[in-house]
């Protein structure tokens, strides 16, 4: 009696064969997963975050020398701008330096900013800050009342009195052009840098 086994081994060689496709399959799926992971993140790091340090003493109380933090490239996009008290990053195009700056936006495009008695005032205005700084003992190019321009930002550093920042010729005020993004978060010690600073309420 002859019996014919060509079905069961026709079957047998369909099933091994299904199963090296579908592992193909999901070597070819991980692959891709991989492949678009590697894409997201060279484009997060090209176009959204940058990472950069803190030089020098000007933060003190968000940012001490040194300091890793991550800037949020998107936040000032388009006609967005940043807002006063906004921690930002910039690099000044007629500075020798070769870091970014970070400091806090104090006044606006447009707006008027004079320092007396060691406070700030925004167009002949004492300006009520919401984080915690001490009076100035150096008003410098802030002496007398400065128009910016409309593309232009006054800064200050926190540590008000051992800060180089929009008082001084070294650094001026700082242009929209010049702006880099936010200061997001500092890195090394973790910390959301809006929320640093603060007064109690």
């Amino acid at each position: 009696m002859n019996i014919d086994f060509s079905y069961d081994l026709d079957y047998d060689r369909k099933e091994h064969t299904g199963r090296i496709i579908k592992t193909i399959l999901k070597i070819l799926f991980w692959l891709i997963i991989l492949a678009g992971a590697v894409v997201a993140g060279w484009a997060v790091t090209k176009f959204c975050v940058e990472k950069t340090k803190m030089v020098g003493n000007s933060m003190e109380g968000v940012l001490s020398n040194g300091d890793s933090v991550l800037i949020n490239l998107l936040s000032y996009t388009g006609d967005d701008l940043p807002e006063r008290f906004d921690v930002i990053v910039f690099e000044k195009s007629n500075n020798e330096h070769s870091y970014y700056g970070i400091r806090r936006v104090i006044g606006l495009p447009g707006e008027t900013v004079q320092i007396k008695n060691g406070f700030v005032y925004i167009n002949g205005e004492k300006l009520e800050e919401p984080i915690n700084t001490e009076p100035m003992i150096v008003s410098g190019l802030a002496e007398k009342e400065l128009k910016l321009d409309d593309d232009e930002f006054f800064v200050l550093g926190d540590n008000r009195n051992n800060s180089e920042d929009s008082r001084f010729t070294s650094m001026g005020n700082v242009l929209k052009e010049e702006i880099i993004g936010r200061a997001w978060f500092r890195l090394n010690s973790f910390g959301i840098i809006s929320k640093m600073n603060q007064k109690d309420d």
